[in-house]
């Protein structure tokens, strides 16, 4: 077998580097695919790939690394293997695990000497901010991707930009008055949720915030109480779901003054039409939409197996919305449509609910392989020990005016507001301390809020008192007491420190008794120390083509110094959160995006960083695919 590798391209010093580095590419997905085939290609002989996810059909029609028979697999082992056809020489290792193995993560931080990594961005953006080691973040969404380089003191960290939260819907208007199709698959999916998953008080689906049953007397109990009640019997749940409820909005009158009132169904009305009568669409199953009769069905179908598998797991047992498990999507594209229906809305095909069930941007394997190309070439700008050259790359959807699909922007510099990468990040929590947990403070404002791993908390009262330790049992205590119980009150300061990230954040805190309507606690202030002002290169206004110099090529400048030549690359091509209100996503779900001027197609504002629900929320998952 001929092994084709790149480095003739390359000069001999830069050559020689890749040759010694070691490589770990975290995550084997789509981007991750292409990525592990290029570094092989230009010259990397030590690579380490990670993941824990295994092979699955739907990855077939973009990660070319794998085939049909190899679904079921370990990504990470298939992806190996395959690479190899193309450099039997190079030296790879796989392991299907975690990067949020700690001990995993440490230890390739200290031996390894570049670094391809796909999710935990809130993590490995601080570790590599605390080992000074560039970062090379992308992301693709459909037809659009990007590619930025993050380094301490030079450039903007991941976290600079705020991220805003995901899109949400009142509750009233998903239990009372939807007028989108969103809002009916919300309503499903809380649905499933209420019947065969966890219930949650804030997805209650029936029009009064309880479940309603009309005979004779109204009762108020849980909707899985009551579905359990009936043996979940299909009949008694469209009844009570497609029509008592319905009947029961229809109630209030002054509901329907200003809209068109909810059209009842009926099981006996509607059971007897089969799945074909009015069947619209051509192509694909999926892409057909059912008549009423067909979704009834339907419904009634994927009720009776969804109750045959939790019966399966025994009591007390939960199951989780899935969009790839078949029955679960069943469930929700019938109940969803039967209230679109009800509502007077249009339709939907499977398709196009699993794709807004799902939050899905599909990814498009030529936007990823453009991308892992992309995020190579950064990386020999790096080796080069030409940072200031970098650049953040984005690929568009169509030619700007200058007939460019590759637009290269400047790197900004740090934000002097980020309590990240600031020379002493702090922040300013406003909260109630007579109501809020020391369990909240860790749970919701510490790790989902500010992205910490493994806290510790100490309160500057003169005592050192520790008010929340990671070791496990030393404060669980403390959990269930009020942050009033151990004196902390408007002024008080929290020492917060996690030493798996390597991350110190001091924390102040301002006592507040009138925070907004289901608001915990709130950001304010959150101004520290401004990081280092960033060295700037004199040519960094000139245009430069793809991101680089005169040409393509790498750049010759003299070599790094030796701190520099540790970078960390981060990729994503996962399906991502899209909404009828967004008009761009990045789909790692953490990107920055220009917005385009209609007229002149240049920059001219920058797109918030949107979040990803589940890169830093599962921690145990790498979502490539």
């Amino acid at each position: 077998m001929v092994t084709l590798q790149l480095v003739g391209s390359l000069r001999k010093e830069l050559a020689d580097s890749l040759s010694t580095c070691r490589v770990l590419v975290v995550g084997a997905g789509g981007i991750g695919c292409e990525l592990l085939k290029n570094v092989v290609l230009t010259g990397f002989k030590n690579i380490e790939v990670i993941d824990l996810d295994i092979i699955d059909v739907s990855n077939l029609n973009r990660q070319f690394l794998f085939q049909k028979k190899h679904v079921g697999k370990s990504k990470a082992q298939v992806a190996k293997e395959s690479v190899l056809q193309f450099c039997p020489t190079a030296n790879i290792t796989a392991y299907h695990d975690s990067i949020m193995n700690i001990k995993c993560f440490l230890e390739h931080c200290c031996q390894l000497n570049l670094f391809f990594l796909a999710v935990a961005r809130n993590h490995v953006n601080r570790m590599c901010l605390a080992a000074d080691i560039p970062l090379i973040e992308s992301g693709t969404a459909g037809y659009l991707g990007q590619v930025t380089v993050i380094k301490k003191g030079l450039t903007e960290c991941y976290e600079c930009q705020p991220k805003p939260t995901q899109k949400t819907f009142p509750g009233c208007t998903i239990r009372n008055t939807p007028s989108e199709p969103i809002h009916c698959i919300v309503w499903a999916k809380y649905l499933f949720n209420q019947l065969f998953g966890e219930e949650d008080a804030d997805q209650e689906v029936s029009p009064d915030t309880s479940c309603v049953l009309w005979d004779g007397d109204i009762k108020r109990v849980s909707t899985k109480d009551w579905a359990r009640s009936t043996g979940y019997d299909p009949v008694k749940l469209f009844n009570k779901l497609f029509k008592d409820d319905i009947q029961y909005l229809l109630t209030m009158d002054k509901l329907w003054k200003k809209r068109k009132a909810p059209l009842p169904l009926d099981w006996l009305e509607h059971q007897k039409l089969t799945c074909p009568q009015g069947v619209t669409g051509t192509g694909l199953k999926d892409q057909q939409v059912l008549g009423v009769g067909g979704y009834c069905q339907l419904f009634s179908r994927s009720v009776e197996t969804l109750h045959s598998v939790l019966a399966d797991k025994g009591d007390g047992a939960e199951l989780v919305w899935d969009k790839d498990d078949p029955p679960a999507m069943d469930f929700v594209t019938a109940a969803a449509n039967l209230r679109m229906y009800i509502f007077s809305m249009n339709m939907k095909s499977r398709f196009d609910i699993k794709s807004m069930a799902g939050n899905i941007i599909p990814a498009i394997a030529t936007t990823n392989a453009v991308i892992a190309g992309l995020i190579v070439l950064e990386a020999l700008k790096i080796l080069s020990g030409d940072v200031e050259q970098c650049r953040t790359i984005f690929l568009n959807k169509q030619p700007n005016p200058r007939k460019k699909l590759l637009v290269p922007c400047a790197l900004d510099p740090p934000s002097a507001n980020c309590y990240v990468c600031a020379s002493k990040p702090e922040v300013t929590v406003k909260l109630n301390v007579h109501k809020t947990l020391v369990l909240a403070l860790q749970d919701k404002i510490l790790k989902e809020k500010f992205g910490m791993v493994a806290p510790d908390v100490q309160i500057e009262d003169g005592k050192g008192t520790i008010l929340i330790s990671s070791e496990e049992g030393e404060t669980e205590a403390n959990n269930c007491k009020f942050l009033s119980d151990f004196a902390i009150r408007n002024g008080s300061r929290l020492q917060v420190d996690d030493f798996l990230q390597d991350y110190t954040l001091l924390v102040n805190v301002i006592h507040c008794e009138n925070l907004e309507k289901d608001v915990e606690f709130e950001v304010v202030g959150d101004a520290p120390d401004k990081a280092p002002t960033p060295t700037r290169s004199q040519e960094e206004g000139k245009n430069i083509a793809n991101g680089n110099k005169e040409s393509s090529e790498p750049s010759t400048s003299s070599e790094a110094p030796a701190e520099q030549n540790d970078i960390l690359l981060v990729d994503s091509d996962e399906e991502v959160p899209s909404s009828s209100t967004m008009a761009v996503s990045m789909e790692s779900g953490g990107h920055k995006r220009k917005l385009h001027d209609a007229e002149t197609g240049e920059a001219s504002a920058k797109r918030q960083h949107l979040s990803q629900p589940s890169a830093d929320d599962d921690n145990d998952i790498i979502a490539l695919d």
